[in-house]
């Protein structure tokens, strides 16, 4: 986990599908000059910057989140995930019960 935004990181994955620093910040609805913040430890991500980022790194969000800091959410990450994450686990495991029973 990276301890604070790794700009290198970024920068070779942009590097690598061919975009640059400024097609990430419109992507993300933010302004270079934000994105330029972030970069240098200044400024953390949202949890739809996070989204957004992942969309166009073709990383996951919490990938995403890792390289840009310990404190930076990771979208869906709240409350209602985990309860909607729990309820799934519910009713798989009562499929399951359900079909040891038949």
């Amino acid at each position: 986990m990276a301890l604070f935004f790794d700009a290198q990181w970024f920068d070779a994955q942009l590097a690598q599908r061919g975009l640059s620093r400024r097609v990430l910040a419109a992507a993300a609805g933010m302004s270079e000059a934000d994105l330029a913040l972030a970069y240098k430890d200044q400024r953390e991500l949202s949890a739809d910057e996070v989204g957004s980022f992942a969309e166009v790194l073709g990383v996951s969000p919490a990938e995403i989140a890792r390289q840009a800091g310990i404190s930076t959410p990771v979208p869906g990450g709240g409350p209602e995930a985990r309860l909607a994450a729990l309820e799934r686990r519910v009713a798989a495991l009562e499929a399951e019960i359900a079909r040891f029973k038949a």
